[in-house]
């Protein structure tokens, strides 16, 4: 059974400034800050976490189905991600809108500054998961990750209602929801996606312990940027895991979503935690190295031999037979 994917459906502008955010802030006058900053490169891609999180699935030899709002310009998308294995035949079209847009700015520390225009995927909420699934034939997992908020909310609720395993990943939206909101997103999820930032945020909104976290949720993951990946679970303990090295530094966006793909396109091939996180980790990393989220070239020969690299090759062995490499 396919894993659905719900969430924002986008188009990145990617910008660069050749230079650090914080050398035009000034500290004392943060309440009424007025910045440009003059770029040097400015690049336009598909993007989303939900196309995102789907493409790297897709590139794994899953068959993910997309399931969110697009608009009226979502045509070439919508074949690009077709030809990488999505299903894209149940996404909701609203021809009155365009499809939700991303702007942002990377300064040369990896510092990003983004807008986010909702667009069509402010819509999302108007989707019904249940008639989707029966058409698809049932579903494995329905990862619920960042759109629109109430959008969310509905998914985590149907998912519990009709007892669909689900994962959810509040992502950015968590600086817009409710703590309240929140709790509603994530009761039942096997997984909880977050970086650890996120985390923080997480608890400072709900109040909760991370003791209380894992009543709610079977598996916390919570990844560390360059430090690697904690998973955390009451009944099996805690994995960690490193990063597969990089080649070079090069734009971080889009780095979460391509771990989240890995990771549960390795679960779904039946792959034990710290494996699972070894191919996202892969993922991850290949997208550090591109510019834009869905431009990296996945060849499975390379991707053998940095797992090797990496972690060994039992390891690189084990996911090549998973993933049918």
């Amino acid at each position: 059974m396919p894993i659905i994917v719900t969430g924002s459906i986008a188009t990145d502008h990617l910008m660069h400034f050749p230079g650090k955010f914080t050398d035009s802030l000034l500290p004392d006058q943060l309440e009424r800050v007025s910045l440009s900053f003059l770029v040097d490169n400015l690049v336009v891609h598909r993007g989303g976490v939900a196309g995102n999180i789907a493409f790297g699935m897709g590139e794994l030899g899953l068959r993910p189905v997309l399931v969110d709002a697009v608009g009226a310009d979502f045509d070439d998308y919508a074949q690009w991600l077709t030809d990488h294995g999505v299903n894209c035949d149940h996404v909701l079209r609203c021809d009155d809108v365009q499809t939700a847009r991303f702007v942002c700015t990377t300064d040369d520390e990896m510092n990003q500054i983004g807008s986010f225009y909702s667009g069509a995927m402010a819509r999302s909420a108007e989707i019904e998961l249940r008639p989707i699934i029966e058409s698809v034939g049932g579903t494995e997992m329905v990862m619920i990750g960042a759109g629109d908020p109430q959008g969310m909310i509905r998914h985590s609720q149907e998912c519990r209602d009709n007892g669909y395993t689900f994962a959810a990943d509040p992502s950015q939206q968590l600086a817009f929801m409710q703590g309240e909101q929140v709790l509603q997103l994530i009761e039942g999820a096997e997984y909880l996606f977050t970086n650890d930032y996120e985390l923080g945020l997480l608890k400072s909104k709900t109040s909760l312990t991370d003791e209380q976290i894992l009543q709610k949720v079977h598996y916390r993951v919570t990844t560390h940027g360059a430090k690697g990946v904690e998973i955390v679970s009451a009944d099996e303990g805690t994995v960690t895991m490193t990063v597969v090295p990089e080649h070079g530094k090069i734009d971080p966006t889009g780095v979460g979503d391509a771990f989240r793909s890995g990771f549960l396109a390795g679960r779904s091939r039946g792959l034990p935690l710290a494996r699972a996180a070894q191919v996202g980790s892969l993922l991850a990393t290949l997208v550090l190295e591109t510019h834009g989220t869905q431009e990296h070239e996945f060849v499975v020969t390379e991707a053998r031999e940095r797992l090797t690299g990496a972690y060994g090759a039992e390891a690189a062995e084990e996911i090549a037979a998973a993933l049918a490499w």
